[in-house]
């Protein structure tokens, strides 16, 4: 059983930067591809970004309100945490941000373990 926690949301304006942490309780954390997923009010959760085991491989949503360019997902295996560091936010990333780990890499929601969440709210 991994436990998953998410910190470093909160209430920022819009162009400001937040950095999204996400603790494991997992010693062979390295052993998990982790995810971040978002879910605005009203709306499905949606894949943000994932990384590999050891961070080579990482992806991120093609969606129309796309973080390319803005998001970065990594991790430090050593620390047994992944990130997610979110720059130049607008008002659409408003939402729960959730952290996921699953021993295989993908981008649906098929995740083994999830975290609680952390609030994101961006404002202008």
């Amino acid at each position: 059983q991994v436990q998953l926690v998410e910190s470093g949301g909160g209430l920022v304006q819009a162009g400001d930067s937040l950095r999204l942490s996400c603790a494991a309780s997992e010693r062979t954390f390295s052993s998990y591809a982790m995810g971040w997923f978002r879910q605005a009010p009203g709306k499905e959760r949606e894949f943000v970004a994932a990384i590999g085991r050891r961070g080579g491989i990482t992806h991120y949503t093609d969606s129309a309100d796309s973080v390319k360019g803005r998001f970065t997902i990594s991790r430090d295996n050593a620390k047994n945490t992944v990130y997610l560091q979110m720059n130049n936010l607008k008002l659409e990333d408003t939402a729960d941000y959730y952290c996921a780990a699953n021993l295989e890499f993908t981008t649906t929601p098929n995740y083994k373990y999830w975290g609680h969440g952390t609030q994101v709210t961006v404002s202008s």
